[in-house]
C-alpha cells in the first residue's frame, strides 16, 4: 500500500523539521509527504527542500484558509492509496507506517485514528499537558481509548482516510472548530468502517506553555458546540463534565469566601481530585515535577474547555446566534 502523508503548516518551520526527521526513519518506505504552507509568513521552504534527498516530499504554498481546507488541498494532489494526516507538532515513531499497513492488511478500516503519547525528550510542561490530554481524570481519558464512549472519532493530529472514502465523502466542509470530528462522523454515516489502531501512536507536542494550552482547549470547548450544530446526537453527557467541574470550582470559591458550611466538603473533594491526579501522573511519568505540573495542566484543561463550552452553548444553543 502506498501512503500519502499530508501535513498542513502555518508559521512552524522548526516543528516541520522534527516531523520530517522522524519520517526519514520509517521502516515502511512506500509513502510520499505533502507539506502545504497555509499562507505562512515564516515559511519552511528551505527546511522542506533540505529533505529532498531523504524523502519523497513535495512542498506547496497557498493562501491561508485553515487546516481543514489545507488538508483538502493535499488530498486533491496526493498519489497514495491511503491518506495520513499529521499535525506539524508531532514526532512519528519509526514503526508507525508498518503498524498501520499491517493492521489494514489484516483488519481493513476505511478511516482510522491513533493515540498520542509523550516522548522522553519533551519538556516537563509538555509531558504534563500530554498526561492531561490522556488522563482518566480529565476529558482526555476518552481520546485514543478502545473503551471510549460511543463511536470512535479519529482526531486530525493522527488520522488516516482511504482514497475510496475520500472520493465518496469528499474532504473537510469546515476548516477548523471540530472539523475532524465532523468529518469522521460523516464518513461513518456513509457506511464506511472507522476504528482505532491502538499501537499507531504519535508523540504529540501540543503546546509549550499553559497559556497556549488554555487558548487551544478553550477553542476545543467551543468546537464541541459547533459539532452539536451539525450532529445534535453527538452531544453526550460527558461533554458537560468540564463545565460542571468549572462551575463547581466557582461555587467552592464563593462558599469559602462567605464561609458557608459546605465549603469544607468542597475543599475535601478538590483535595481528593488533586491527590488522584498527582499520584497517577507520578506513576505514569515517574517524576514528581511532572506530577505537580500535571495538576496545573488538568485544571487548565477542564476550566478552559468548560468556559469555552459554556460560552458557545449560551450563545449558539440558548440565544440561537450563528
Amino acid at each position: 500500500m502506498f501512503f500519502s502523508i499530508i501535513i498542513p503548516l502555518y508559521n512552524r518551520p522548526q516543528e516541520i523539521k522534527e516531523l520530517l526527521d522522524s519520517l526519514t526513519l520509517q521502516i515502511y518506505k512506500q509513502f510520499e509527504v505533502l507539506v502545504i504552507e497555509d499562507g505562512s509568513v515564516d515559511d519552511a521552504e528551505e527546511v522542506v527542500n533540505g529533505f529532498a534527498d531523504k524523502l519523497n516530499v513535495r512542498y506547496f504554498v497557498k493562501a491561508n484558509e485553515g487546516q481543514g481546507f489545507t488538508r483538502n488541498y493535499g488530498f486533491e494532489r496526493a498519489k497514495g492509496d491511503y491518506f495520513v494526516i499529521f499535525d506539524s507538532d508531532c514526532v512519528i515513531p519509526p514503526d508507525y507506517l508498518q503498524i498501520v499497513n499491517d493492521h489494514l492488511t489484516t483488519n481493513w478500516l476505511d478511516a482510522y485514528g491513533g493515540p498520542d503519547a509523550a516522548h522522553w525528550s519533551f519538556t516537563p510542561i509538555q509531558k504534563a499537558i500530554s498526561y492531561s490530554m490522556t488522563s482518566p481524570f480529565t476529558t482526555g481519558g476518552i481520546r485514543g481509548n478502545k473503551k471510549g464512549i460511543g463511536q470512535f472519532h479519529p482526531r486530525s493530529f493522527n488520522m488516516g482516510i482511504s482514497r475510496q472514502a475520500w472520493e465518496k465523502a469528499g474532504g473537510f466542509i469546515i476548516t477548523r472548530s471540530g472539523e475532524d470530528i465532523e468529518y469522521s462522523i460523516r464518513i461513518h454515516s456513509m457506511g464506511f468502517k472507522i476504528g482505532l489502531i491502538p499501537d499507531a501512536k504519535v508523540y504529540h507536542k501540543r503546546r509549550t506553555d499553559f497559556l497556549q494550552f488554555y487558548k487551544q482547549i478553550h477553542f476545543f470547548g467551543r468546537a464541541r458546540i459547533n459539532i452539536y450544530k451539525f450532529f445534535p446526537s453527538e452531544l453526550k453527557l460527558v461533554h458537560f463534565f468540564p463545565a460542571a467541574f468549572t462551575l463547581g470550582l466557582i461555587f467552592s470559591l464563593i462558599a469559602n469566601i462567605f464561609r458557608w458550611p459546605i465549603a469544607q466538603l468542597c475543599n475535601f473533594i478538590i483535595a481528593v481530585v488533586i491527590l488522584l491526579i498527582f499520584f497517577h501522573a507520578w506513576w505514569i511519568n515517574k517524576s514528581a515535577k511532572v506530577a505537580f505540573l500535571s495538576i496545573i495542566a488538568a485544571f487548565t484543561q477542564l476550566i478552559a474547555y468548560g468556559l469555552g463550552f459554556m460560552q458557545d452553548f449560551w450563545k449558539r444553543v440558548v440565544l440561537k446566534k450563528s
